[in-house]
């Protein structure tokens, strides 16, 4: 049976999720609140400091090797491995939370002190600048030369403000989510481009003291700006001390050796709260990012004010993206970010990939989360709920991809590397609502009927299920002539079914007389 997308499956599953969060409880969050498990129907207003340390020679790790191997795979795990357990240790030191490890980006909070002490959004600024350098330095000192894993060369983006706190994950992997402009801000400032250092917003800049700036991603923070802060903040740990304490660390828990597998497909069989780095997954995959475009400007217009719309509409469409990813195209969703999901799938047998038909079926998976996030925004606005301007922007691409978690036993976070992992998230930001990008890699695998569909520009505008399935088949895509076929017989049968159910009984004649 092929892979394909209903429209009475998809509206059913809405219609539950949104009587899910029919009630939402809005809390401010205060001290000695617990973030973690948040329930579904509930979110929190955090004032806080969120920063953003982007790892900018992950790339550069990716391609040590002219072709995308086992070898650059197995050191870039371990670069970031090494580097994600030094960060880990930091932000113990230093009472923050560490929010998410996406590949090379890691987003952590600041909370203390809280509101009721006097100044205390600067003294949360001058916590994550000062936490900010003892990143930078300590990463300068966590390479290996024997394993030939260099330092990692970082830049952090840093803002303060309101955020939006929602419960993130399913099945045991729960851990809050924070939605809004400070984590969206901080964000960009850390990933806009190549020079490293430190920034901050205008609105983090104006709690230290300092002027604004007309272009705050080119404003680094001079060293005497750091070093005010630095003494401000007087952390209670030193760069020379985190980095003996990780070598010991390495000493007692050490990484281990890479060893890769494959997964049989369907890939949402991957379990991967099992994976370790002697037991990680590697084959080749299609990386797809969906992003909910316009949400953070959706959450900063109601972050006071009809929050609870907020909530329904981001646990709808978040719920629904998975269900479409997971069951109706057997993919696995490897986690949220922000408003986003990040997924992955695979057509073919435990021994190879069949390339072209990954693409093909990626195609239509792209075109069936348009099709839910649509009929997700209709049923929304029929139940009076807000759902602000959104679209949804999504990038794919094919490539090998490794598969794993890093970190010691205990506190293990999910990783999914590869170049057509960051290839996709990059056809994905360049897309608006309502476009769809694939990468190269995907395009030179694809079938002609996919090559057409996308073009020269690899992008195209509204590409829904019905479209992607019916366009594909028309030009000749197998994948897809052989979903439509199944489909079409599928509504023969039920439509039979239904004539049955209304054919008078053999003892009766047609006008229902005996």
């Amino acid at each position: 049976m092929s892979k394909s997308w209903n429209y009475d499956r998809a509206a059913k599953h809405i219609d539950q999720k949104i009587a899910d969060v029919e009630e939402i409880t809005i809390k401010d969050y205060v001290r000695d609140m617990s973030l973690e498990s948040i329930p579904t129907s509930t979110a929190y207003r955090v004032d806080g400091v969120h920063m953003y340390a982007d790892i900018m020679n992950l790339e550069e790790m990716l391609n040590i090797t002219a072709v995308e191997g086992t070898e650059c795979h197995k050191r870039t795990l371990r670069f970031l491995d090494q580097h994600y357990r030094a960060v880990k240790r930091i932000l113990n030191k230093v009472d923050a939370r560490r929010v998410d490890f996406h590949s090379q980006r890691l987003h952590s909070l600041f909370t203390k002190p809280y509101n009721t002490e006097s100044g205390a959004e600067t003294k949360r600024v001058q916590r994550a600048v000062a936490t900010a350098q003892l990143i930078i330095d300590v990463l300068a000192e966590t390479g290996d030369d024997d394993e030939q894993i260099p330092a990692a060369k970082v830049r952090i983006g840093i803002d303060t403000g309101l955020a939006l706190a929602v419960n993130n994950g399913r099945s045991g992997y729960r851990e809050p989510l924070f939605l809004g402009d400070p984590a969206n801000h901080a964000a960009k400032l850390a990933s806009n481009n190549k020079a490293r250092g430190i920034y901050l917003t205008n609105n983090a800049r104006k709690a230290i003291g300092l002027a604004d700036s007309d272009a705050p991603e080119k404003s680094a923070l001079t060293v005497t700006e750091i070093k005010a802060c630095q003494d401000a903040a007087k952390l209670d740990v030193t760069s020379d001390e985190i980095v003996e304490e990780w070598r010991e660390d390495l000493k007692k828990n050490p990484i281990g050796g890479y060893q890769f597998s494959r997964q049989t497909p369907p890939l949402r069989d991957m379990d991967i709260y099992s994976l370790t780095p002697a037991n990680s997954k590697r084959q080749e995959m299609v990386s797809l990012y969906a992003d909910i475009d316009g949400f953070t400007a959706y959450v900063a217009d109601h972050i006071n004010e009809k929050t609870d719309d907020v909530v329904r509409t981001l646990h709808v469409i978040r719920s629904e993206l998975e269900r479409v990813v997971t069951s109706d195209f057997e993919g696995r969703r490897v986690r949220f970010i922000g408003d986003c999901v990040q997924a992955l799938s695979c057509d073919g047998t435990a021994h190879t990939t069949d390339e072209e038909k990954s693409v093909s079926e990626a195609t239509r998976l792209a075109g069936a989360l348009r099709s839910s996030f649509n009929l997700a925004m209709e049923r929304l606005k029929a139940e009076d709920i807000e759902t602000g301007d959104l679209g949804l922007a999504i990038g794919f691409d094919l490539g090998p991809i490794a598969v794993t978690r890093l970190g010691a036993k205990g506190y293990r976070v999910r990783c999914a590397i590869g170049r057509s992992v960051i290839e996709s998230e990059k056809r994905q930001c360049a897309c608006s609502g309502v476009e769809t990008a694939i990468g190269q890699a995907a395009y030179e695998a694809a079938s002609i009927a996919v090559q057409n569909l996308f073009g020269k520009s690899r992008k195209t505008s509204h590409l829904d299920y019905n479209e992607a399935t019916e366009a594909l088949a028309d030009d000749g895509d197998a994948t897809a002539k052989q979903a439509r076929t199944e489909a079409y017989a599928g509504s023969a049968a039920i439509i039979r079914a239904d004539e049955r159910q209304v054919q008078p009984h053999s003892s009766q004649k047609a006008d229902g007389s005996c």
